[in-house]
C-alpha cells in the first residue's frame, strides 16, 4: 500500500512533474540549436535579444502574484476569489507589456543596439499578453496537489511552443514566421487558462481581505523580482549595447543552460514549498529544516557532477550543438557552467514558504549593487569575459545572504542546516568521475568528431561517477524518482 500523500519522499511527489518536464526539454532543447544552424549569426542574436526583453517582463510585471499562489492555494478552501483576482491582474499585466513595448520600440532598438527590434515589438507584445495572462495554469493544478495533471499541462504546454517555434524555421519562414508561433501557441494558451481555471472553486469572485493578504504576501517577492531580474540580466543587456547583434550570439551561446537545472530545481522547491506548509498544518514546523535538508542533498548529487561535466566537456559541447562558428563562447560557458552549483541551495523556497520573501528583496538589493558597478567595470576591461565573470560574483554574493537567513526561519542552528557528508561525498565522487572524460578524450584521439567524444566522455563521467557513489557509500541521485522515499 502507498504511503500517505504527506508522508512520501518530497522527490517522490514531484516525480511527475520532472519526468513531465523531462520529457518536454528534450523536445524544447532543441529549439536553440535548430534556430543557430537555420539563422544567420545576427539574426540568431536578434532572437536570442527578443527573448531576453520577453523574459526580463515576465518575471518582473507579474509582481509576485502568479508565484504566491503555491502560498495560498494549499491553506485556503475557498479560492475562487484568489483565483480571479490573479487571472484580473496578471491579463492587466500582459496588456501592459503589450502597451509598453510598442511605445518604447523605438528606444530599446538604439539602447540595445539592434534595429530589427523596433520592426518586431508587436508580436513580442502579443507574445508577452498571452505568456502573462496564462501564468496561473500548472501552478494552481501544482498547488491543489494535482501533481499528475499539473505535469501533463506542463508537457503539453512545452511541445506545443516548441513546434511552433521549430517548424517554422524548418519551413524557411525565418524569424519572422518563428514569432507568428510564438504570438500563436501563447494566446491559445491564454484562452486555456481562463477555460481551466475560470470555474469549479466556491466562493465570492472578489474578495477584499483576501487580495489584501496575497498582495502582503506578493509585493515584497515582486519588489524583490524588479530589482533581481533586471540585475540578473544587467550584464547581457550591456553586452548587447556595446557590441553588434552576432556578438551578442556568441555571448548567449556561452549562457546556455542546460534544461536539466530547471528541471530538477523547479519542481524541488515547488515541493519544498507545499510540504513546509503541510507540516504548519500538521503542527510539525519543526521538521521543515529535515525537509530543506533532504532538497539539498539530493540536488548536490546531481549538481555538483554535472558541474564538473560541463567544465570538462565544454568544447564538445558548443560544438557539438552550435557548430564551430561559436567556438569564442566555450570560455563563457565555463564561467557560467559555475552557476550550476548554486541550484544545490533551494533557498528562496524555503523563505517564500516561511512568508519571508522579505529578504529576497534584501538580497537582491544586495546583488544589484554589486552587479551595475562590476558589469561596467569588466565589460569594459574584458568584454564578453566581463560580463558573464560580473553576473556570476554577484549571483555568489545573493546566494550566500539568503542561505545566511534560513537556518533563523527554519528554527536550526545554522551548522545544522546543510547536509555536509552528501555535499562532500557528492564533490569526491565527481572529481574521481572526471578520469572518464580523460580517458574517453584519449581513446578517440584528438580529431574525433565533437559530438562521439561528448557522447562517449559524458557517457565515461556518469558511469564513473555511479560507481564512485556506491563506493562511498552515498544514495543515488534521485532516485526517489524511481520509487517511493
Amino acid at each position: 500500500m502507498s504511503a500517505p500523500a504527506a508522508e512520501r519522499s518530497l522527490l517522490a511527489r514531484a516525480r511527475p512533474l520532472m519526468l513531465a518536464r523531462l520529457a518536454a526539454a528534450a523536445i524544447s532543447f532543441a529549439i536553440p540549436l535548430a534556430l543557430a544552424r537555420r539563422f544567420r549569426q545576427d539574426e540568431y542574436g536578434t532572437y536570442k535579444l527578443l527573448l531576453l526583453v520577453a523574459n526580463t517582463l515576465g518575471y518582473v510585471l507579474p509582481m509576485g502574484m502568479a508565484q504566491s499562489l503555491y502560498y495560498f492555494v494549499p491553506r485556503l478552501s475557498a479560492r475562487r476569489a484568489l483565483l480571479c483576482q490573479t487571472l484580473l491582474f496578471l491579463l492587466g499585466a500582459g496588456l501592459l507589456a503589450l502597451a509598453g513595448v510598442n511605445a518604447l520600440s523605438p528606444w530599446l532598438a538604439r539602447a540595445l543596439n539592434n534595429p530589427a527590434l523596433e520592426g518586431d515589438a508587436p508580436r513580442l507584445g502579443l507574445y508577452m499578453l498571452g505568456l502573462l495572462g496564462s501564468m496561473p495554469l500548472e501552478i494552481v493544478l501544482t498547488a491543489r496537489g494535482q501533481i499528475s495533471l499539473a505535469a501533463l499541462t506542463y508537457l503539453a504546454s512545452d511541445l506545443l511552443k516548441a513546434a511552433a517555434m521549430v517548424l517554422p524555421a524548418l519551413l524557411g519562414w525565418g524569424l519572422d514566421g518563428v514569432l507568428d508561433g510564438l504570438c500563436a501557441f501563447a494566446i491559445a494558451r491564454l484562452i486555456a487558462c481562463w477555460l481551466a481555471l475560470g470555474r469549479g472553486e466556491a466562493g465570492p469572485a472578489f474578495d477584499r481581505a483576501v487580495l489584501a493578504r496575497q498582495l502582503r504576501y506578493a509585493l515584497p517577492f515582486g519588489a524583490a523580482m524588479l530589482l533581481s531580474v533586471p540585475q540578473g540580466y544587467f550584464h547581457q543587456f550591456l553586452v548587447s549595447a556595446r557590441l553588434d547583434a552576432a556578438s551578442f550570439a556568441v555571448y548567449s551561446v556561452g549562457l546556455l543552460q542546460l534544461p536539466v537545472i530547471d528541471l530538477l530545481y523547479t519542481p524541488t522547491t515547488e515541493m519544498l514549498m507545499i510540504r513546509i506548509a503541510e507540516l504548519e498544518r500538521a503542527g510539525a514546523p519543526q521538521a521543515a529544516a529535515a525537509v530543506f535538508r533532504e532538497a539539498m542533498a539530493h540536488l548536490a548529487l546531481a549538481f555538483v557532477p554535472l558541474t564538473a561535466l560541463l567544465l570538462a566537456v565544454a568544447p564538445e559541447l558548443v560544438f557539438a550543438l552550435f557548430t564551430a562558428r561559436y567556438a569564442a563562447a566555450v570560455p563563457i560557458f565555463r564561467v557560467a557552467s559555475l552557476g550550476v552549483l548554486l541550484a544545490c541551495l533551494p533557498v528562496d523556497g524555503a523563505l517564500r514558504a516561511r512568508d519571508q520573501t522579505r529578504h529576497l528583496f534584501a538580497s537582491y538589493l544586495l546583488k544589484a549593487a554589486l552587479t551595475v558597478p562590476l558589469a561596467l567595470l569588466l565589460v569594459s576591461r574584458f568584454g564578453m569575459m566581463g560580463g558573464v565573470a560580473s553576473w556570476l560574483l554577484a549571483e555568489v554574493a545573493g546566494k550566500l545572504a539568503l542561505l545566511w537567513r534560513v537556518p533563523r526561519a527554519l528554527g536550526v542552528r545554522p551548522g545544522a542546516l546543510l547536509p555536509f557528508a552528501q555535499l562532500a561525498r557528492a564533490a569526491a565522487a565527481s572529481a574521481a568521475a572526471l578520469g572518464g572524460v580523460f580517458a574517453a578524450r584519449a581513446l578517440l584521439g584528438p580529431g574525433a568528431p565533437p559530438p562521439l567524444t561528448l557522447v562517449v566522455a559524458s557517457g565515461a563521467f556518469g558511469v564513473a561517477y555511479v560507481a564512485a557513489l556506491v563506493a562511498v557509500g552515498a544514495d543515488l541521485p534521485f532516485k526517489a524518482l524511481l520509487g517511493r522515499g
